[in-house]
């Protein structure tokens, strides 16, 4: 099998347009915020028209020109021609993200997304940019020049000329302008809009045919400019190619010319504004040069940090080869620990360092892992903005946390509940602009997206601003379908918890977003199925809160290695508060069949681990025994009891889930340094399903 070096290099640009998108998507969201400096503009600006060269280096028709159309139109806004108003940015945001399903369309070889004749229309008459117009003045095929070494092409009006000694400017592509889909006559034209002009081609270094090098890059343009104009307006025209040319710039009283080439012959343009650029070349793209061009748009600061692009499998199987170092380092312990060495030694010193050493590396790989959730988030955006539109709202979608670092694996298999979170936020949680507006309540309903680390997991809540969970209609559903009996006591907690229910749906008609019965509960399991927990907070008439926790790896977690009747097993260190042994004054009975303890002024459920799991019976008695005290998600707190705390150790995770379903209160298994399996448990998920009892009720007499 032949390696294709162009399938490596396509795959890499599509990686670059991600990032791209993403810097789009940023810029975007700062035009919304009401940041409308030309240094936003010029961000959205270049991240379409980087895309667009690159997309042309591989001849991806549609997608050049889809990302020329819109390209054109925000040129308008760029040149202050075009006013960017709340219509504007709303076409602007639907246009990015049918760039995105352009550029993933290309990738996939898949069929060109719908409706983008329908909103380039639209920008293009916001704009007062016709289709029509703009193919005039640049068809789509490639038009070869006449040249004249005799003449120049002149912008300038006279009278203004001598008025003012103009800018001198020397301008020197080098061939990454080319590849990267930039082209001078653009640069020229741009500055010919600042003011008068007078330009000239040089082409001494032009070979002869026989040895000239399509990839090469052999013009050069000097340039006289108007001398009224500041220095930032210049520059400017240049600062998206600033690092793929040469560019040389005297003030109006420097006087000299530009000393580095001599003058040369002119090339002409005889009627500039006919000029077309190519049409993406029948031949093999030249994809290498254009992979290394300025793709991504990007300050200086940003271009000092070098990033290597690995595959994802590469990496996988380095956390999977990690985890057995893990593993066998525990071996390595163990073996030590039972021939007796004494800690002192050389051996044991040598085993310390290569325990932190391992930790080091696990540390590290975890990190190469770690992805920030802000691509997440903005693929979110935009489920809001299509979701709102749907039901005919007005919704804000408000990020915190983006910068928020989690495994990868958690991030791509969290997209579909989350997704169902944000549809269910806005066509349940959020009210009609109607019914906002009667409540008091500003018009467009706000939904918060945030994420955050606690006590070693990720926290990623979705929070609305909407009536909050209408609790007597949930009741009414859930006794009509026979989830509850009519006479059931449901605390408000419980009552929210019903949602998660299969098949429970509060709408009242099928629609494009909800009613089929099929939303929360899928999102329950997905979230279960990466070893997290979801919940519900509400307050009526102020809004709602989905909280999701989950682990920061599925690779490798700190333990507590404990013994319970006979079994060992691993609790997270990171749900720890503290361990403590229990004296006859700690423990307190509460009703016929569960205890608590008293802790520091206030009592705490106590919850017998080996009675929990089936291990054994409750015991008679729990004087000298070890608790476990954990905290939970809600912030209250939980005693685990066990027989003896073994060691604290880095475990390796072993799923579960495939081979035998959910167990409660069992978020894993993994492998001990002496070859034993452990089972690793969920704290909260074991509280939440536990049955309380730590006690043997009493028997009453026989008579």
């Amino acid at each position: 099998m032949t390696h294709d070096p162009m399938a490596e290099i396509r795959a890499s640009f599509f990686i670059e347009c991600e990032e791209l998108l993403e810097s789009l998507q940023d810029a975007l969201g700062q035009m919304d915020a009401g940041e409308h400096d030309q240094e936003t503009i010029n961000v959205v600006f270049r991240a379409v028209h980087s895309i667009k060269g690159g997309a042309g280096a591989f001849a991806l028709h549609a997608l050049v020109a889809f990302a020329h159309r819109f390209e054109t139109v925000l040129d308008e806004l760029r040149a202050g021609r075009m006013a960017l108003s709340p219509e504007a940015i709303k076409r602007f945001f639907q246009a990015a993200d049918l760039l995105q399903d352009q550029v993933r369309a290309a990738r996939d070889d898949a069929a060109e997304p719908a409706a983008t004749e329908e909103v380039l229309l639209a920008l293009e008459a916001l704009s007062g940019v016709s289709k029509e117009a703009e193919a005039e003045q640049e068809p789509v095929d490639f038009l070869p020049l006449g040249l004249k070494l005799d003449l120049g092409f002149d912008f300038a009006d006279s009278a203004e000329t001598a008025a003012v000694a103009p800018w001198q400017l020397r301008f020197v592509p080098h061939a990454g302008l080319y590849t990267s889909g930039n082209e001078p006559l653009n640069l020229l034209r741009a500055l010919a809009a600042l003011g008068s002009a007078i330009v000239h081609c040089n082409t001494s270094l032009v070979p002869e045919i026989e040895a000239l090098d399509p990839e090469a890059s052999y013009l050069s343009w000097d340039i006289e400019l108007a001398g009224d104009l500041p220095e930032v307006d210049i520059r400017e025209v240049f600062d998206f190619v600033e690092d793929v040319c040469m560019l040389d710039l005297s003030a109006p009283d420097a006087g000299a010319p530009p000393p580095d080439l001599p003058p040369e012959p002119v090339i002409p343009a005889p009627n500039i504004t006919a000029v077309a650029e190519p049409a993406p070349p029948a031949t093999a793209p030249r994809a290498p040069a254009a992979i290394s061009g300025p793709l991504a748009p990007q300050s200086a600061k940003e271009a000092e940090h070098t990033t290597v692009r690995v595959d994802l499998e590469r990496i996988d199987r380095l956390v999977n080869l990690v985890g057995e170092l893990v593993i066998n380092q525990a071996m390595l312990a163990q073996s030590v620990t039972e021939a007796g060495i004494p800690t002192n030694s050389a051996v044991m010193n040598g085993l310390e360092a290569f325990m932190m050493l391992t930790r080091d590396i696990q540390d590290s790989v975890m990190m190469i892992r770690a992805q920030p959730v802000k691509p997440l988030f903005q693929r979110m955006a935009r489920i809001v903005r299509e979701a709102s539109a749907a039901v005919g709202k007005e919704v804000r979608l408000i990020t915190e946390g983006e910068a928020t670092e989690v495994d990868k694996t958690v991030i791509e298999r969290l997209a579909d509940p989350l997704t169902h979170m944000i549809r269910n936020a806005v066509d349940h949680g959020l009210e009609s602009p109607e019914a906002r507006l009667a409540a008091g309540k500003p018009r467009d309903g706000v939904i918060t997206l945030s994420a955050m680390h606690r006590s070693g997991r990720v926290v990623i809540e979705v929070q609305d601003d909407g009536g909050g969970i209408n609790r007597p209609k949930v009741r009414e559903i859930a006794i009509r379908r026979g989830l509850i009996a009519a006479d059931t006591t449901l605390s408000d907690a419980e009552t929210d918890a019903l949602l998660f229910l299969p098949g429970f749906s509060t709408a009242s008609a099928v629609s494009a977003l909800s009613g089929r019965g099929v939303g929360m509960d899928v999102v329950r399991q997905a979230i279960q199925s990466l070893g997290g927990r979801v919940t519900i907070t509400s307050d009526p008439g102020r809004g709602s809160r989905f909280s999701i926790s989950l682990p920061l790896t599925l690779a490798v977690l700190d333990g507590m290695v404990v013994q319970v009747a006979g079994e060992t097993l691993v609790v997270p260190l990171s749900s720890i508060l503290e361990t403590a042994a229990l004296t006859g004054d700690d423990v307190r009975a509460l009703g016929p069949q569960t205890n608590v303890i008293h802790l520091r002024g206030s009592f705490v459920p106590l919850y017998d681990l080996g009675a929990e799991l089936g291990f054994r019976a409750p015991s008679g008695t729990y004087v000298g025994g070890i608790v476990l005290l954990c905290t939970q998600e809600d912030g209250s707190r939980a005693a685990l009891l066990v027989d003896a705390i073994m060691e604290q150790r880095q475990v390796v995770i072993k799923g579960l889930q495939q081979a035998y379903g959910r167990i409660p209160g069992v978020a894993a298994a993994t492998i001990l340094g002496d070859g034993q399996i452990a089972l690793i448990l969920d704290p909260a998920d074991l509280v939440h399903s536990a049955t309380g009892r730590t006690r043997v009720p009493d028997l009453p007499l026989a008579g």
